[in-house]
């Protein structure tokens, strides 16, 4: 999409951006931004953040793009500004708000998904000195469920005791996944999901073929799907489905050996979707990430039954507590493809 300096919003968000404004007489010290991921969360954010720094914002409370505030804050260097995300995350330009694994380029260890403490303890001294331009420091944290214990802890305690001219921009995927203390400390706002037909229009302006099915395979999140269609995921997704769609204890050992090296979180995300749309099909009639696959799904609906299909899916949510650390990432596939192989028996 091509973005100009006085409008960097996604065409859904021009609602939510005009409410945000009616807060802007009287900022709290912290906002927490919530919402689906994938859905341009951080862009949002970050063209708020850039807004408030502005020297001349525009009549709809957009960045100028030509100030030196807005100059700085473009070259990612902005001395009143900071951005705090997971090392996973800090080799990506700040457009992602999944929260997902990153490739990066820290090949010798790697790189760390939580937000630590020495990452609070580092705001200390950019909080405590005065400002560059006489104006707001403006710190954006996402995703804020990344916050590990101790470091949410040490949050709380700036949060508790803002330091003056100090604006906290929160960003949640899960509010669910933060602790009561820090959200009873925010304003909360969400930002809202486009509808289906907003976000295929977008994805199809990017140029996306078969969109319709990207969508859905995404959940409805344009920028997610965006990001699917022109990643390399796409044949260790067919090579999945095929072996959901056909399932056997055979298929499965094979499956995992060619799928051993795609990440396993991201599979058991994918299967997840999988039974879901089973569970779906079955007791509503409707698939909704994999319409694709239709006629699939609907005879192995027929083989299947609902209460096996709910064990399955709390079974996923177990497995995606372990999918970022397994012991051997073929034997977690192997295991999990054998499993969803014997409720068919």
């Amino acid at each position: 999409m091509s973005v100009t300096s006085t409008d960097p919003l996604l065409p859904w968000q021009g609602e939510s951006w005009r409410q945000l404004q009616q807060l802007r007489e009287r900022l709290p010290h912290a906002l927490l931004f919530y919402g689906a991921a994938g859905t341009g969360k951080t862009r949002f954010l970050e063209a708020f953040a850039k807004s408030l720094l502005c020297e001349s914002p525009t009549p709809e409370a957009h960045a100028c793009g030509v100030c030196p505030s807005c100059n700085w804050f473009s070259q990612s260097n902005h001395p009143d500004y900071r951005r705090v995300r997971p090392e996973v995350l800090e080799d990506e330009p700040g457009e992602d708000d999944s929260g997902e694994e990153k490739k990066t380029a820290k090949a010798s260890k790697a790189p760390s998904k939580d937000i630590k403490i020495d990452q609070i303890r580092a705001l200390a001294d950019f909080m405590n000195v005065s400002t560059h331009r006489s104006g707001l420091r403006v710190v954006m944290l996402y995703p804020a469920e990344a916050l590990n214990t101790a470091a949410a802890n040490a949050l709380l305690k700036t949060l508790e005791e803002p330091p003056p001219g100090t604006m906290f921009l929160l960003l949640s995927n899960r509010l669910d996944r933060l602790l009561p203390t820090i959200l009873s400390r925010c304003r909360k706002f969400a930002l809202n999901a486009p509808g289906h037909d907003e976000a295929l229009a977008w994805l199809k302006q990017q140029g996306v073929k078969d969109a319709d099915a990207w969508l859905a395979e995404q959940g409805g999140a344009p920028l997610a799907a965006l990001e699917a269609a022109q990643g390399e995921g796409r044949e260790a997704l067919d090579e999945l489905l095929r072996q959901l769609a056909q399932p056997g204890v055979d298929g499965a050992l094979r499956a995992a050996d060619k799928l051993q090296k795609t990440p396993a979180a991201e599979l058991v995300g994918w299967v997840q979707r999988w039974l879901y749309d089973l569970l779906s099909l079955k007791s509503a009639g409707v698939v909704r990430y994999y319409p694709r696959y239709g006629k699939e799904l609907g005879r192995l609906a027929e083989r299947v039954d609902a209460l096996a299909l709910s064990r399955a899916l709390r079974g996923m949510g177990d497995r995606r507590a372990i999918a970022d650390h397994p012991l051997s990432a073929k034997l977690f596939i192997e295991e999990m493809l054998i499993d969803y192989a014997r409720m068919f028996d």
